[in-house]
């Protein structure tokens, strides 16, 4: 398989042994897939000597079982080898069009190779965006555990109009399911809509309008721990899916599936610049779905070729060896120059006649229609490709633009929610205000990381679009 490994995608000097560059290598080696298409590689490469041979040479024996007498001898057995030689070119041909078929099997390998590619980008994404949301869910964790020892305080304190100074609360004591949170990140993509979010069972909760306005009881208290236990089942709902999208991504692999996977630490877009007309261009010299038609139409050219010669006459070469023994008797009058009993070779020469013509010229109209086909197939092809890469350039942009907002909109959010913990703190808010803007702030976090999830999707789409990236080995 070393030809998988020359064709990975560039991903820099630094890659670790758990890197994602790593991974793609590791899904290039192990990947069934990968593998029978390239084994089918391998396997159409021996059509090629197979259609440039000659036809086998047939040798013909005949022994009398009673000798047929001659004049001076008998005549005991013959022998007759013939070769066969196709019209001139006709051999090239067929190797042209075997290799071309060969080239085509090739491009359907290239295409499997880099669908398994994006295939590991998108579920390394799903990764990377199911840890940044728990690390999210941890983050909102710790403002609640703020925030209880917040409405402790005050529910212990005397009742008045003092203010509270608002504490750095302790870290809870993590629940199992906690404990494999995180441990290495890189890159990212593929939003994951299934995935349990946080804020949703949170939102399901009372709004605002239906809370009371609390003063400080023992009501807010009861109501942050029910937050939080809302909260514990959020993030053992992430980690759950972690470990099942994880196990996807080992079969992705062809390892088992509890196999460790490490994730970067951060969850960051990843830098790409679009250029829509080079792109397409580099997407019409690279794709391997444009490369497979267009090797399918070489393979009909050169087909056409070979159907025309083959309507011409083939030749022959060969000879035929008798085997004559002397007479039984020799007549007195046999001169010195008798040639009883001498064996006779005589060369031969064969031609085929190709009369009918019908046949041949069938055989060219079909070969020529094919041809025509697969180009009309070509332009279908690329008119479909370069419509779905400004599909994939529209969605890059609304990505990048959500990203954009999310970080506003969270910036904004975490200023609020400060200045509304200290107007709870000094009984100026109520708990319920405090509340929706944390859930606020979760939301726009766990937003962020579907949006840069579908960002560093869109990215590795295009790139399959326009093949990924060859390297070749130092």
């Amino acid at each position: 398989m070393g030809i998988v490994l020359s064709m990975l995608p560039k991903h820099g000097s630094g890659q670790t042994a758990d890197s994602l560059s790593h991974y793609l290598e590791v899904a290039g080696r192990n990947n069934r897939n990968v593998k029978a298409d390239f084994l089918l590689y391998q396997a159409a490469l021996q059509k090629v000597p197979q259609a440039g041979a000659y036809q086998d040479p047939q040798l013909e024996m005949g022994f009398f079982l009673k000798p047929m007498e001659l004049v001076d001898g008998r005549q005991v057995a013959q022998f007759k080898l013939m070769q066969m030689f196709p019209w001139f070119g006709t051999r090239k041909a067929a190797r042209t069009e075997a290799q071309q078929m060969a080239q085509m099997t090739f491009e359907k390998f290239r295409e499997t190779r880099d669908n398994l590619f994006f295939d590991v980008y998108s579920q390394w994404f799903v990764l990377c965006q199911l840890q940044q949301q728990i690390r999210n869910s941890l983050e909102n964790q710790q403002l609640l555990e703020q925030l209880h020892s917040l409405a402790v305080r005050k529910f212990s304190s005397p009742s008045g109009n003092g203010s509270y100074s608002i504490p750095t609360p302790a870290p809870r004591p993590a629940n199992s399911s906690q404990s494999n949170s995180s441990s290495g990140m890189a890159m990212g993509g593929n939003s994951v809509s299934s995935a349990p979010s946080s804020s949703s069972g949170m939102n399901a909760m009372a709004s605002p309008a239906a809370m009371p306005a609390s003063s400080g009881g023992m009501s807010d208290v009861l109501r942050i721990e029910l937050e939080q236990a809302e909260s514990d089942n959020s993030i053992e709902s992430l980690q759950s899916q972690l470990r099942a999208e994880k196990a996807k991504f080992n079969a992705l692999l062809n390892r088992p599936a509890d196999a460790s996977v490490l994730l970067p630490d951060n969850f960051e877009k990843l830098p790409f610049l679009l250029d829509v007309e080079a792109a397409n261009r580099q997407m019409n010299s690279n794709n391997p779905m444009l490369a497979m038609i267009d090797a399918e139409k070489r393979s009909f050219e050169a087909k056409a070729v070979m159907d025309k010669k083959m309507g011409y006459p083939m030749f022959g070469i060969g000879f035929q060896y008798m085997l004559i023994n002397k007479a039984a008797t020799n007549s007195s009058s046999m001169n010195e120059s008798s040639m009883g009993g001498m064996d006779m070779v005589m060369p031969m020469v064969s031609v085929t006649i190709p009369l009918y013509r019908n046949k041949f010229k069938a055989q060219q109209r079909e070969t020529e229609f094919r041809r025509q086909a697969s180009i009309e197939k070509q332009e279908a092809t690329r008119q479909q490709l370069t419509a779905q890469l400004f599909s994939e350039k529209q969605a890059l942009g609304n990505a990048d633009r959500k990203i954009a907002l999310m970080d506003k909109q969270t910036a904004l959010a975490r200023t609020t929610y400060q200045l509304a913990l200290q107007e709870f703190a000094s009984e100026k808010n109520d708990l319920s205000n405090v509340i929706q803007i944390q859930r606020q702030l979760l939301d726009y976090q766990l937003k962020k990381s579907e949006a840069i999830a579908d960002y560093n999707t869109r990215v590795a789409a295009i790139k399959r679009l326009v093949s990924f990236e060859l390297t070749k080995d130092n």
